[in-house]
Formats: structure tokens, sequence, C-alpha cells
């Protein structure tokens, strides 16, 4: 009787299979997760390795000289500019919050609304790049040549902001297939708004990257 009831007991256990260990955290959250968390330690290395070979560099370039260089707007490089993407990609971040909290309330038109914002701001922030990236390039600073000391500065700045770019598209396109399930119903009809709250995490991701990408690059 006694190994019996053991036997039930660990059938019961959260790890005894059929049923995810984490209560009512769904798989795709969960996969979520571990893919952010893969993609932290990818986004941590380049940084890393930028760091060390800044350090390790003799004539690393001071960043206002290589910013300042780049005519934009013919006024020289403003770390304004730079400080605009950063809260248009924050304000995108609240605007995925409230799409998120619309979809917990079964609003469709506020998270589909809100989703929408999330995706304009991404665009703009891409759009803000490219303008960044065209002026650096006029102003001498391109993946093989840096007229201001190390070429690795321009070899780390295009890599990393590039990969931070395209997480920034990816994510701008897989809003914009959430957005049409949104308008379409599809979430209605499941009653479910948890790929809204999955794709938020990812977007959240990159923009707390961002935030590190900007200060290593522009502060630092």
């Amino acid at each position: 009787m006694a190994a019996v009831a053991t036997q039930t007991q660990d059938l019961s256990s959260p790890w005894s299979g059929g049923r995810s260990p984490f209560g009512n955290v769904s798989w795709g959250k969960l996969m979520m997760w571990v893919f952010l968390l893969s993609d932290a330690f990818t986004f941590g290395s380049f940084l890393t390795a930028y760091g060390f070979i800044r350090f390790k560099a003799p004539n690393w370039p001071d960043p206002e000289h290589v910013f300042d260089a780049a005519p934009i707007l013919g006024h020289g490089y403003p770390l304004v500019f730079v400080g605009l993407m950063t809260f248009i990609l924050i304000v995108s971040s609240v605007t995925m919050v409230l799409s998120v909290e619309a979809g917990h309330q079964r609003d469709r038109k506020k998270a589909a609304l809100f989703l929408f914002l999330t995706i304009l701001g991404g665009l703009t922030f891409l759009g803000c790049q490219a303008w960044e990236w065209t002026h650096l390039i006029l102003g001498g600073t391109t993946l093989t040549g840096n007229p201001f000391g190390a070429p690795q500065f321009g070899q780390f700045f295009f890599l990393i902001t590039g990969f931070h770019g395209s997480h920034v598209a990816s994510g701008v396109i897989l809003n914009l297939v959430v957005l049409v399930q949104i308008l379409r119903g599809d979430f209605d009809r499941i009653n479910n708004y948890n790929r809204v709250e999955n794709i938020g995490l990812y977007w959240h991701f990159v923009d707390l990257v961002w935030v590190f990408v900007f200060t290593f690059f522009y502060l630092l």
C-alpha cells in the first residue's frame, strides 16, 4: 500500500510529465524566454568583444569626433538625434504594454491601435538608423576604414547596430502579422491574446538591448 501511495504521489508531481511544470505559463511564452536568453548571450558577446578591442587598440577614436564628422543637417552629428531614436523606442515599448493590456481586457480595437503605434515607432527608428548610417559613411566611417583611428570602430558599430536593427525589423514584421490576426478577430475566437504578450516580450528585449548599445557607443 505504501508503494502504491508513493507511486500516486510521484505521478501527481509537476515533473511527472503530461503537463507543463511551470503552471499557467504557456509553452509559447516559455520558448520566447529561452530564445531571448540565448539572444542576450549573443549581444553580450558582441558588446564584450567591442569593449575588449576598444581598450586594447592604441588609437581608438573618440566617438564624439566620429559622430561630429557626420554631416547630419549640416550641423555635425547631434547627440540629441540619437536621444530621439532612443525616445522613440521607449515610447514604442509603452504602446506595446498598452496593447498587451488591451488584449488581456479583450479590447480588440485598442489592442490593434496600440500595436499599430508600436509598429510605427519601429519603422521610425529604422528610418532614423538608415539616416544615421548614410551620414556616418559620408563622414568617412565605413567597414573598411575610419579616418579618426582604429578601423575596428566602424566594423563593430555597423555590426552591432545592424544586428540590433535586424531585430527591430523582425519585430516590426512579427507585429504586423499579429496586428492582422487581431483585426481578423483570430484571438477573439479562441479567447486568448497570449501571442500579443509573447511578441511584447520580444519587443521589450529589443528596446532594452538598445539602451546598452546607446551607452557603449555614444556615451562611453
